[in-house]
């Protein structure tokens, strides 16, 4: 309150002041008369970070560290665009049924980048309140613009998120040194996964960046996307690392020392994806999985998965522009995968369909 009393009187004092002329002045002494300008308040910097410590539904960066399978959950939608949150539960509950640890909401694979801050808040919370006893909520925060992503992760930890994922600033690009100022302005709010994939961001996140920031005790780890030989640099420094090639992921785990992975298959086969990355080294399901992990990245993420989980029936085949669905050979491919690797392995019971052009439904406006 002396703060806010003293801000007060400041901006009282510094009130434009404009000078009185007297009655009998004349035309030419009042344009003689000097305007002052008046006195800026300066405000001394007293911003601080907006959080809680209050223990509730708090995770320790220790236990993020140790979870082995992550999923960028997808985000469905109801014909009009908006979120369809009971297809989401679904998902999200077969998630947990089948051994996931830990979702990522709203980073690419759930179209963070086509949602406002306020569905993407929203849908955190909602995570969080719904499932936040049972699976870990990994909200992804990040921004290319600091104040943006400061702001985001004040409001997810808020909310109950139990670590937040934060990308490097991407197009609009900074040096080395504004990249661990960008890093350094998000670490102290709680728990933070720091996610790089040059091949979207434009710009690669050396190890002298992730080994400055490390310093942090609130740096879980990184999810790495530029292979195994950079996350073997970082596990000989006992650093953390998510493989985030779903194609890299078994040797990272089993050959380079990743703790586990950050996985987009594991929307479609959250089962097999467990056993992959719990159950040792095991190179002939690996092998087993690799055309289907090449067909859902044959065109960026989330195009593939978004098609697959239309033609298995778990989500309704709405697609947010600018993405549209995989053209019909492709959906025959799909078909033909799910056949081979054995329809209960997937997500969902019903039957997997090729589908029309014509059910899928392009939303430009929501």
């Amino acid at each position: 309150m002396a703060s806010l009393r003293s801000y007060g009187v400041c901006s009282r004092e510094s009130m434009l002041q404009f000078p009185r002329p007297n009655r009998g002045d004349n035309h030419k002494s009042r344009r003689n008369v000097k305007w002052r300008s008046p006195q800026a308040a300066v405000i001394p910097n007293f911003h601080l970070p907006m959080r809680s410590l209050e223990v509730k539904n708090r995770t320790s960066v220790e236990y993020i560290k140790s979870l082995r399978l992550i999923t960028a959950i997808k985000t469905p939608y109801l014909p009009d665009g908006r979120f369809d949150l009971e297809a989401y539960d679904d998902l999200v509950n077969m998630q947990i049924e089948n051994g996931a640890e830990g979702v990522i909401v709203g980073g690419t694979t759930g179209e963070g980048q086509l949602m406002s801050w306020d569905e993407h808040i929203m849908l955190i919370g909602h995570t969080v309140n719904c499932f936040g006893g049972s699976i870990k909520v990994i909200g992804n925060t990040g921004s290319n613009s600091t104040r943006e992503a400061i702001h985001a992760t004040e409001q997810g930890f808020a909310v109950g998120m139990h670590a937040a994922l934060h990308i490097n600033p991407y197009y609009g690009k900074t040096s080395l040194e504004g990249l661990v100022s960008h890093f350094d302005s998000v670490l102290p709010m709680g728990p933070t996964i720091i996610y790089n994939v040059p091949s979207r961001t434009g710009q690669d996140i050396p190890p002298h960046v992730i080994n400055t920031v490390a310093q942090s005790s609130n740096l879980a780890g990184v999810k790495e996307c530029v292979g195994n030989e950079r996350i073997e640099q970082y596990t000989d420094n006992e650093i953390v690392v998510w493989s985030g090639n779903d194609d890299q992921c078994h040797d990272a785990r089993w050959s380079h020392g990743a703790t586990g992975v950050i996985s987009v298959t594991s929307n479609l086969i959250p089962g097999l994806m467990r056993e992959l990355m719990f159950g040792g080294k095991n190179p002939s399901l690996n092998a087993k999985l690799l055309p289907l992990i090449d067909w859902l990245f044959q065109e960026p993420n989330p195009i593939g998965l978004n098609t697959a989980l239309a033609q298995l029936g778990v989500v309704r085949p709405v697609f947010r522009l600018p993405y549209v669905p995989l053209p019909l050979a492709k959906r025959v491919e799909f078909v033909n995968l799910v056949k081979e690797i054995g329809r209960e392995n997937f997500v969902g019971d019903k039957d997997v369909q090729v589908l029309d052009d014509d059910d899928f439904i392009l939303v430009g406006r929501y």
